[in-house]
């Protein structure tokens, strides 16, 4: 299965990448076998920028859209800018969706954010889980906010856990059964007989007043 991590960490080292590492490592040790990458938006700023005025993402950025949407399961990590998500961020995918509207449709995705004060942790609600549901992914229940005290102290470490359990199973689910292939058009039924009288669909009759 493949993991694609997203972390919009801008500083080196970051708090946002720690923790987005953190909540790698835990899925991996529920899912079992991953094929797990990070994706560190900081290196492909210019190229999101430059994909809004030009219209064409560059290899790079073009290589991380791809590993998104052949996916099994996204772990996506923002710091808190305004009480919001960040503007790199939030245009990483933006430049997915209008590359692939249907990239993360029923796609498992975990969410995480760090920020300097508790404040701000209902950003995962109020921010991230409408984004993504939004984009018609699977959004799992429990979203990770770390803030600067919670890192040494009690309950982070049980959220990652959590979060991780459930991104597993979703992911391990979808891996057992994959997506089901899409139905075959049904052939058309003969004229339904009604009281005598012959129906014929709606779609010939029109059909007849083009002829």
């Amino acid at each position: 299965m493949k993991l694609v991590v997203v972390s919009a960490g801008l500083s080196v080292p970051s708090s946002t990448r720690l923790l987005a590492d953190r909540l790698a490592a835990a899925t991996a040790e529920h899912a079992g076998a991953v094929d797990a990458r990070v994706i560190e938006l900081r290196d492909l700023a210019v190229e999101i920028a430059h994909n809004f005025t030009g219209g064409f993402p560059g290899p790079a950025l073009a290589d991380a859209l791809d590993a998104v949407a052949e996916a099994d399961g996204l772990i996506v990590v923002t710091p808190v800018f305004s009480a919001s998500y960040s503007g790199l961020f939030k245009s990483f995918f933006d430049v997915l969706g209008v590359r692939d509207e249907g990239a993360l449709a029923g796609k498992p995705v975990l969410i995480a954010a760090t920020g300097g004060t508790a404040r701000h942790s209902l950003v995962l609600d109020h921010a991230l889980r409408p984004l993504f549901a939004y984009l018609k992914a699977v959004v799992v229940p429990t979203g990770v906010y770390a803030a600067s005290e919670d890192w040494g102290a009690e309950g982070l470490p049980e959220r990652i856990a959590r979060a991780a359990r459930e991104l597993a199973a979703l992911m391990t689910g979808l891996s057992a059964g994959r997506r089901p292939e899409r139905p075959a058009v049904p052939e058309q039924a003969a004229p339904a007989q009604a009281g005598g009288f012959t129906v014929v669909p709606f779609e010939e009759q029109l059909a007849a007043l083009r002829r």
